[in-house]
């Protein structure tokens, strides 16, 4: 029961229901001036705090803090605790979760504690969207026999899984086959209203909000449901009912005026706007976008942009309530009581968006004409490096000759053993309808089909050398380009259903044809991904394939037809006709107007209703897995996939003091912008490598390693795989040239042995030597992979020295016991001309406190040192405390079993 202060909590009659809601007019009456005027999506923090007042986590003083941010605009460093209303979890993540929850029980047990008191508090959806390979592809059974290798293969997990369900209050699981999380959440999950029993027995009405342990968490934001992505570890605390931790944004308000000319999608949009807002950046910070242009905007679209929030960098990008979120609502199949809740309460509360009304205060405004987008794409491997459509082969020829260095090489062709046709620098290579981020939008999808059959009927086929493949978010999708009579054309063109589920844009792409990679390898060739996804990182999609665009499901058709990204599709023609005559993009490219009207036609109420009536139940192979009972999981140890992480073993009711880090070495020298990518254990794992010879050992063919995203709640294999990206750079290690290679290597000191990182890490342990890591700017953006924080806690490294931190991997980092450290404005590793084969000490770490300055030293190999000033980003009094106990999962445990 909230204290109330503000003595804002009352009654809301709909449809002759009693609702209990914390108001924020009354709230407003009663001394918070002005909140009437704050962004949506503070006044949604402000509800929540309102809501959970207990002078303890949440003070009167924290709420007044809102109030006061008018004035400062979220330029003052104020921490909150924010409460989420749900988790939301893939399995990739979700995994080392229950794993977690799983160990955290034997906790409970060795402190003589209660393992049931270890149950989510909140409610936990956990969809299984991450495990489906594209193994087999354009063909009519490329589904079933990815679905039976999925099978296959994740057994073990999937048993846990199981356990997991049933062993846990609160806690569901979405089969596999179902959809992507995001869109699952979008289309199902997601109330935008939420309600729950009160301890007083009336029912309590909240914004609906979240917190996912996937980065796209965001898109959801689209829905007006905050929400945002967090490591696995942050995700756990909310589960156990510790309160989000964070300090009140900055928020930006991005301006949306006019619309989308013709023939421009919202993958272009997005784009446009992710460049927009990397720009501007807005890291741990709130973007709003108001305007209206909003009033020209899809719910899909507006998801679309959401979902990509990690890419540009912010915390979210919310949108807030109005008549398209009803319209979507109702559309989608909610039921009409909670859509008539979500308009009265948010029109109640102020929430809800109205034509022509003033814009709320922001931090600072960005705004965009949508008339301005062009048809775009983003490449080769950054999101936010759009390019416009225009400009891809020139830009793709530049950056051959400078990224690649393949100067003088453009036009040398490579045969392919056993086939017609050769390879060159460009040629696309995938082309992969796939990803949250476009397959939740039917206005891309249909516009995608409709390509097809245009495409069809001139005559055109894609190239042979392009492995194509469809993905869709949900079921809803399938069904809707089914039922358009579409997906007969997309199967024309190799565009067959390989699965629902996140694939290619995370790596699960699956491998290309053995004569295909083999003629990129032996020749050196740069060749290309188009895919409709949100990541395109190099190293992530294909170990094969290094420059990887993102662009709208049209033109992920268009380039399998086109086959080679060094050609103009707005000036050279996709190929010949079967009249004999060119046929250019615009000939095939179908009219907003066309795909409007299949939309009308056939995404419709019923279709969603019908979809999700068992979405828990699964098919009958998800209903055959084996499952076992007991509060606690009865581990197996031999089991390559799920064991015991060693994070509580030894755990005392008290946590042993902090000591300072003393005589650590220098595991890495990492440059700007290393991704959770390039951190966390990803793809596929090598035969020659430390996972693929821990796996080798315990009999597991490498045909049968799969990946290490389905490994993830085995230690023994991510703590392998930390720092092994094929990409990565270590500039410790450097070659007889000078030159740094690729690969995860790291030199032992003071032995000067070149060896694995992991192995590197390993000797140090035997030594008692602990490890610090050095980084540039940005370290650890991208997805919120809690294994590249627990990796790296598990390799002993007890500090990260950047020049600045992803705002996920940075607490993190601090979940696991790892202090992140920034230099000082203008200063870096490479400023300080480190090679890697210093000591660092680091004192008063026993006292310290919330983002305090601390001074190193660092010495020399002859014995020459200097002192470093550092930040400690700690940044709040919360963090401090899982630091001091080892790490946010031991905190908590402790306060349970006290």
């Amino acid at each position: 029961m909230s204290l109330d202060s503000f003595k804002c909590r009352k009654q809301l009659q709909v449809g002759g229901k009693t609702y209990t809601y914390f108001s924020l007019p009354d709230a407003e009456k009663a001394g918070l001036t002005g909140i009437s005027r704050l962004p949506y999506s503070m006044k949604v923090l402000l509800e929540n705090l309102l809501r959970h007042e207990d002078g303890r986590s949440v003070t009167k003083a924290d709420i007044e803090a809102v109030s006061a941010w008018l004035d400062n605009k979220g330029k003052t460093e104020k921490e909150i605790g924010f409460r989420p209303a749900r988790v939301l979890m893939q399995d990739f993540t979700g995994v080392p979760a229950v794993v977690d929850l799983a160990a955290m029980r034997d906790g409970m047990v060795a402190l003589g504690g209660d393992p049931n008191k270890i149950n989510p508090l909140v409610p936990v959806d956990l969809v299984i969207d991450h495990s489906v390979i594209v193994d087999e592809f354009g063909s009519p059974k490329a589904f079933d026999r990815n679905v039976e290798l999925e099978y296959e293969r994740n057994e073990e997990r999937y048993n846990f899984l199981k356990w997991g369900q049933g062993a846990f209050a609160n806690f569901r699981v979405v089969p596999p086959g179902t959809g992507i999380c995001h869109q699952v959440n979008t289309e199902y999950l997601a109330q935008t209203v939420w309600t729950r029993r009160d301890s007083d027995g009336s029912t309590l009405a909240y914004p609906d909000t979240l917190v996912g342990t996937d980065s796209h968490t965001t898109m959801v934001n689209g829905l007006a449901v905050l929400g945002w992505g967090v490591g696995g570890i942050e995700a756990e605390a909310a589960m156990l009912g510790q309160p989000q931790s964070m300090l009140l944004p900055e928020v930006i308000g991005f301006e949306l005026a006019g619309r989308l000319n013709e023939g421009v999608t919202a993958t272009d949009l997005v784009l446009t706007v992710t460049q927009m807002l990397r720009k501007r950046g807005v890291v741990g910070k709130f973007v709003e976008f108001f305007g209206a242009g909003l009033d020209n905007l899809t719910l899909a679209d507006r998801a679309t942009i959401a979902n990509m929030g990690p890419e540009y960098g912010a915390t979210c990008g919310f949108f807030p309530c109005d008549v398209e979120t009803v319209r979507y609502l109702r559309e989608t199949g909610r039921a009409e009581e909670r859509v008539a809740l979500v308009e009265a309460y948010c029109k109640a509360q102020g929430l809800f968006r109205e034509k022509g009304a003033a814009a709320p205060v922001f931090t600072d405004t960005l705004s965009l004409d949508l008339s301005t987008v062009l048809p775009s794409m983003a490449g080769p491997k950054r999101p936010e490096g759009r390019v416009a459509l225009t400009d891809v082969a020139t830009a793709f020829a530049a950056a051959l000759s400078g990224e690649y260095k393949k100067a003088g090489d453009e036009g040398r062709a490579a045969p392919v053993e056993g086939r017609d046709f050769q390879l060159r620098h460009g040629d696309v290579v995938i082309a992969a309808i796939t990803s949250c981020t476009n397959t939740s939008n039917p206005s891309v999808l249909i516009g995608a089909g409709l390509l097809a059959r245009n495409a069809l009927a001139r005559g055109l086929r894609q190239k042979p050398w392009v492995k194509t493949s469809l993905a869709p978010g949900s079921q809803v999708v399938a069904e809707y380009l089914e039922k358009a009579g579409l997906q007969k054309d997309l199967d024309a063109l190799g565009f067959n259903l390989v699965g629902f589920g996140c694939t290619t844009c995370i790596g699960n792409s699956g491998p290309l044809p053995a004569e295909i990679s083999k003629a990129i390898n032996e020749n050196g060739l740069i060749a290309a991904a188009v895919l409709s996804g949100n990541r395109n990182f190099e190293g992530r999609v294909s170990p094969d394939v290094q420059a990887n665009y993102l662009a709208s499901p049209m033109l992920v058709v268009a380039y399998a037809l086109a086959g080679s990204v060094t050609r103009d599709l707005t000036k050279e023609p996709l190929g010949m006709g079967a009249d004999g005559q060119p046929v250019y993009l615009k000939d095939i490219w179908p009219s907003s107007q066309e795909i409007q009207d299949y939309i009308a036609r056939n995404v419709t109420q019923d279709l969603f209703r019908t979809k999700y009536a068992d979405v828990f139940k699964g098919d009958a192979r998800w209903q055959g897995v084996r499952t076992s009972t007991g509060l606690t999981y009865a581990w197996n140890s031999g089991s390559t996939y799920v064991q015991n992480p060693p994070y509580f073993q030894g755990i005392t009711k008290t946590p042993k003091p902090i000591t300072d880090i003393r005589g650590a070495r220098i595991l890495a020298l990492f440059g700007d912008k290393i991704t959770t990518d390039h951190i966390s254990p990803a793809g596929s794992i090598k035969a020659a490598s430390p996972a693929g010879s821990y796996l080798i050992e315990r009999q597991v063919r490498p045909a049968d390693f799969n990946q290490y995203g389905t490994r993830r709640g085995n230690h023994e294999v991510m703590m392998r795989g930390t720092f092994a990206n094929i990409r990565i750079k270590n500039f410790v290690v450097r070659d007889q040239d000078g030159s740094t290679p690729e690969g995860g290597y790291a030199i032992h000191q003071p032995s000067g042995e070149r060896m694995f990182i992991y192995d590197a890490a390993m000797r140090y342990a035997q030594e008692g030597v602990p490890l610090v890591i050095f980084a540039g700017v940005e370290y650890g953006n991208g997805s919120s992979r809690d294994w590249a924080a627990k990796g790296t806690a598990l390799l002993g490294v007890k500090a990260v020295i950047a020049q600045s931190f992803e705002r996920i991997h940075r607490s993190n980092l601090v979940g696991m016991g790892i202090v992140p450290f920034v230099f000082e404005e203008g200063t870096s590793w490479k400023t300080l001309g480190l090679v890697g084969d210093e000591t660092v000490d680091i004192p008063g770490l026993s006292e310290v406190q919330p983002r305090q300055k601390v001074i190193a030293r660092v010495t020399r190999a002859d014995g020459t040192g200097f002192d470093l000033p550092l930040l400690c980003r700690i940044d709040t009094l919360d963090e401090i405390e899982y630091f001091k106990n080892g790490g946010i999962l031991h905190y908590v445990l402790r306060q349970l079993a006290a």
